[in-house]
């Protein structure tokens, strides 16, 4: 497979450099594995819709668009909450 460049400031290469050798790798397979383990948003999506699907075959709930609005702004407080610690 051909090598791409990717143009990013001197400070964030040496992080990742420093962050992929303290795992025993060099910074293009730190990169690869970084890209491997990430989800697009699309897979995002297909995800949670496979986990809504799996919720209401097993337990028979389905949360209207406005209960799982309701859930989200919820969790949104709580992580608020928590990370402003």
């Amino acid at each position: 497979m051909p090598d791409a460049n990717v143009r990013i400031s001197e400070e964030a290469k040496e992080r990742l450099a420093a962050i992929a050798a303290s795992e025993g790798l060099s910074l293009r397979a730190y990169l690869a594995r970084l890209a491997d383990t990430l989800l697009t948003p699309q897979e995002r999506a297909e995800q949670a819709e496979q986990a809504r699907a799996a919720l209401h075959a097993w337990t028979g709930y389905a949360p209207s668009a406005s209960e799982q609005q309701d859930l989200d702004s919820e969790l949104d407080r709580r992580l608020a909450r928590v990370t402003a610690r």
